[in-house]
């Protein structure tokens, strides 16, 4: 009679433990709900960004072009050696070797240079255009009731379940532009 019973009340802990199990797992899923976005393509949809790429790309050419006269600078020089180098006296040719290592180190160091200022001004740029964005997306996800947003960019999801995750591409970029159209008239 103790087995029955002990085994009675096992069976019973077993399938409340079970039934516990699968009214979580409902919960659970009812309940977490997100969303997912591509960051970069919702970020061209944010005022500024046209502008911001047109100051990156006149930035960008002006540095293009220096390093071109450098460049040419530089093969110029080199050329020169080159046709008279049989002509030189040794210490003249040493000191037009060392002349060449040292314009050909200092345009690559420009290179370098320019490279960090590049990126550098596109962090400068494009920060309030990414914390405006990160704004619009927590507004959305607020509002939506979203636990999180996904970001899509660079593969970085490689499965979305379309029952239980929401594409708000489209309805980001209405935000934007409505939050845009609301400040263009207030302004």
């Amino acid at each position: 009679m103790k087995r029955k019973v002990l085994l009675l009340c096992t069976f019973m802990m077993l399938s409340l433990c079970a039934f516990a199990q699968d009214s979580v797992a409902v919960v659970n899923t009812k309940a977490i709900r997100f969303a997912h976005v591509s960051y970069s393509q919702a970020l061209q949809s944010v005022p500024g960004y046209d502008s911001a790429q047109q100051s990156l790309s006149n930035l960008r050419a002006k540095y293009e072009a220096e390093l071109k006269r450098a460049e040419d600078e530089f093969n110029l020089k080199y050329e020169e050696f080159l046709e008279g180098q049989r002509d030189f006296p040794e210490t003249i040719l040493r000191k037009r070797q060392t002349e060449l290592k040292e314009l050909l180190e200092r345009n690559l160091a420009f290179k370098n240079e320019i490279r960090e200022q590049l990126s550098t001004e596109e962090t400068k740029l494009m920060a309030p255009l990414k914390q405006y964005l990160d704004s619009v997306l927590a507004q959305i996800g607020f509002e939506r009731g979203y636990a999180f947003i996904l970001n899509t960019d660079a593969n970085a999801v490689s499965f979305i379940h379309p029952a239980l995750g929401v594409d708000i591409n489209e309805l980001v970029r209405q935000t934007i532009i409505n939050q845009t159209t609301i400040k263009s008239v207030v302004h």
